[in-house]
């Protein structure tokens, strides 16, 4: 791999979400001052939406890992669950050992005595569901019938909902109006724009322990930009190909031609480059091939520096 070559002590732009890479960014920072405020309320539901690969599980766990000390976090990744097993999976994350044969009315109320000792002790509880766009419609439904469970003065149960755009077309239809009501607070991750991404990039190289001049210039961080569509998760795939092109060719400054072949290698990304890249090359090899024709074998030298002069414009 490309760490030494570049001196780095870890790689830099890897897809796991990594908390020691966050940097505040404003829809990440702004999202998070959201879920601040709306906790400290004590109120309903919490939503975060965005596109996929905008930072949704980075705050989500930003978020956990900052909560203060009076908070007990529930944390379910995979809400992809029927409402009794999200019921058990609720039990299971409020640290209640149950036997397997308690039905489903026990179950709830073991439940609302486990959330009131907790009011009683001082936390606040708050149920986190990542990827909730997943949640069938009966779960919806029971989650929503937790929030009832409250003191005189308050809830006893906070829901934050972390989930792609399908969250809100789903929460839209009007059997979910009584759950739209309770949603006191909401925010959606916008894409970055092309200077953020150019932080973004300066940040996770310092912290991965880069400290040479820079590896990407202006015009080729805007072109990665424009081909992720602002979202943090294609930009690393991008900046991580384009190294390894770098580091491949024993380069020390990673090349517009290194970025436009990790675009060319990249599902998902802006088409528009795509397609123009394809269509250089075919040109390139149209031209090649001519040559060839037109000089025939011995002017295999010539073609070579053609082709030298051909890669050095692309």
């Amino acid at each position: 791999m490309y760490l030494e070559h570049f001196g780095l002590s870890q790689l830099p732009f890897t897809l796991t979400p990594n908390t020691g890479f966050f940097f505040g960014l404003s829809p990440h920072v702004e999202a998070l001052q959201v879920l601040q405020t709306a906790l400290q309320t004590g109120e309903g539901f919490i939503k975060v939406t965005g596109e996929v690969g905008t930072g949704k599980t980075l705050v989500c766990r930003k978020l956990l890992n900052d909560l203060p000390t009076q908070y007990h976090c529930a944390y379910l990744p995979n809400p992809y669950l029927s409402p009794n097993e999200l019921r058990w999976a609720v039990a299971g994350e409020l640290g209640l050992d149950l036997p397997d044969k308690l039905d489903q009315q026990q179950l709830t109320r073991l439940i609302h005595e486990r959330l009131l000792a907790l009011n009683h002790r001082g936390f606040q509880v708050v149920l986190v569901l990542d990827e909730a766009q997943a949640l069938p419609d009966d779960s919806i439904e029971a989650l929503r019938l937790f929030t009832n469970l409250e003191t005189e003065s308050r809830k006893l149960l906070q829901v934050v909902l972390f989930g792609q755009p399908e969250l809100d077309q789903r929460l839209a239809q009007p059997k979910f109006r009584q759950l739209r009501q309770r949603i006191t607070f909401s925010y959606n991750l916008r894409p970055l724009t092309w200077d953020e991404i150019q932080a973004y990039i300066h940040y996770r190289l310092m912290v991965a322990g880069y400290k040479g001049s820079e590896l990407f210039s202006t015009s080729d961080i805007k072109l990665i930009a424009k081909a992720a569509r602002g979202i943090p998760r294609l930009v690393n795939i991008l900046a991580h190909k384009s190294l390894l092109l770098c580091y491949g060719q024993n380069g020390k400054k990673v090349s517009t031609r290194d970025c436009l072949a990790a675009i060319l290698d990249t599902e998902d990304v802006s088409l528009q480059h795509k397609v123009r890249f394809s269509r250089i090359r075919i040109l390139i090899i149209v031209l090649l091939a001519a040559l060839m024709l037109f000089v025939g074998f011995n002017g295999e030298s010539c073609c070579g520096e053609w082709m030298t002069q051909i890669g050095e414009i692309k």
